[in-house]
């Protein structure tokens, strides 16, 4: 039994880790690869602020006064127009199939997790699935669990450019989004080992779903306006959230004064909770404590808030000042930001678990059983996946790397 399980496990989890870790040595340490991504990041970043043009004309010269809500969401609009388009012409769906093809070829997963873990890199955890509809009817629970894996274990690209305008590294913030595809199937593997055997094989006539549009401007019309529930979906959450979480620090504080405490707070508590975790990574020891926080809002809230926290340590970095104001911390090293930052590139939340089930269960109703019973320990997965990430790039930094920073 105990080789079984060995062998079950020894190819798509080494094979996975293997994998990330080449994939980061490459992109981090040497020079053409971290080039190559600096540049597409730059581009990236210089492309999405064309987004500005659309927003200055309807919200007018001053729209930046509003930094979030018409700065911020008209880079998810706009990206998620771009994509339609793209996928309206093949090129996603040839692109997602030869990063897919690579990770069956080279870590013997099946070509269903393979597809929807190399479309996470790019499109969300709901849109992800819809690539292989009609057979998820048929597949493994183990590939359902990987499935739901990498969708907790990336972020959208029409979330990208939102995290980019915050001021969080695009380079790093696209390196993570392709590391963590190995990564969420090397987890699932590890959570969930494949024990039948798999339906869909590449024998089997596997095909992508193809767009609906008619036309290229319809593509970018219905990009458009798929967004609009997105676009409310990220800003009643985080109206939400953010209004919970000063609920709960107000409630935390009464309490903490009653022990001589009042600096008790949501994210103190999660410090505690997620700063081993985060030293684990390669964090340094006094920005664990911080990393620990954003870790916690992430995990509870999601990784919108822990972004937005980690924007303002950067810009506290950026404009020097005292480490330390009444004893709390401002700002933490560029080592401890980069690394926070592939740890919180993912959608492992609470909020997110509640989406995927409604999602999956609505497109494989056959499924709904399984998808309830594995959809935490997926989310489960998708952190460790994350969590994976972070290490292999607090690891290779950890070598000296003149690149990476």
């Amino acid at each position: 039994m105990l080789s079984l399980i060995i062998y079950l496990l020894s190819r798509p989890v080494f094979s996975g880790i293997g994998m990330q870790f080449i994939l980061g040595v490459l992109i981090l340490r040497t020079k053409v690869g971290f080039d190559v991504f600096n540049w597409l990041g730059i581009q990236i970043q210089t492309f999405l602020e064309y987004s500005d043009t659309g927003a200055k004309f309807v919200f007018g010269d001053k729209y930046t006064d509003h930094f979030f809500a018409f700065k911020v969401l008209p880079i998810v609009v706009f990206f998620s127009t771009v994509m339609s388009m793209l996928y309206h012409v093949g090129f996603m769906q040839w692109l997602i199939g030869k990063v897919g093809w690579i990770m069956h070829i080279f870590m013997g997963t099946t070509p269903v997790e393979s597809l929807v873990a190399a479309s996470n890199i790019f499109v969300g955890q709901t849109e992800s699935p819809l690539l292989v509809r009609p057979y998820l009817p048929y597949i493994t629970k183990s590939e359902l669990h990987a499935v739901m894996t990498a969708g907790f274990s990336t972020i959208a690209g029409s979330v990208l450019g939102a995290y980019i305008s915050f001021g969080v590294s695009s380079s790093h913030l696209l390196t993570a989004s392709v590391m963590s595809a190995p990564a969420s199937l090397a987890a699932s593997k590890l959570f969930w080992p494949e024990t039948e055997k798999p339906l869909v094989t590449l024998k089997s006539g596997l095909q992508m779903a193809k767009s609906e549009s008619k036309n290229l401007l319809e593509a970018a019309s219905q990009g458009a306006s798929t967004s609009v529930g997105l676009v409310a979906n990220i800003a009643v959450n985080v109206i939400s959230f953010l209004a919970l979480l000063s609920f709960l620090d107000s409630g935390l504080s009464w309490v903490g004064n009653l022990f001589d405490y009042p600096q008790l707070n949501f994210e103190n508590i999660c410090a505690y909770v997620f700063m081993p975790f985060s030293f684990m990574m390669g964090v340094d020891w006094e920005d664990s404590f911080i990393v620990g926080g954003l870790l916690g809002y992430k995990t509870f809230f999601n990784e919108f808030v822990a972004y937005e926290r980690l924007s303002k340590l950067i810009q506290n970095r950026e404009k020097g000042g005292s480490m330390y104001i009444n004893g709390v911390k401002q700002y933490m090293t560029v080592r401890s930001e980069v690394i926070a930052t592939y740890a919180l590139c993912g959608f492992a939340n609470f909020g997110s678990l509640g989406l995927v089930i409604g999602g999956l269960t609505s497109i494989a109703p056959s499924k709904k059983k399984e998808i309830a019973d594995g959809a935490f320990r997926a989310m489960i997965a998708g952190t460790a996946a994350c969590f994976m990430t972070a290490c292999v790039a607090g690891t290779v930094l950890g070598l000296g790397v003149p690149y990476s920073l």
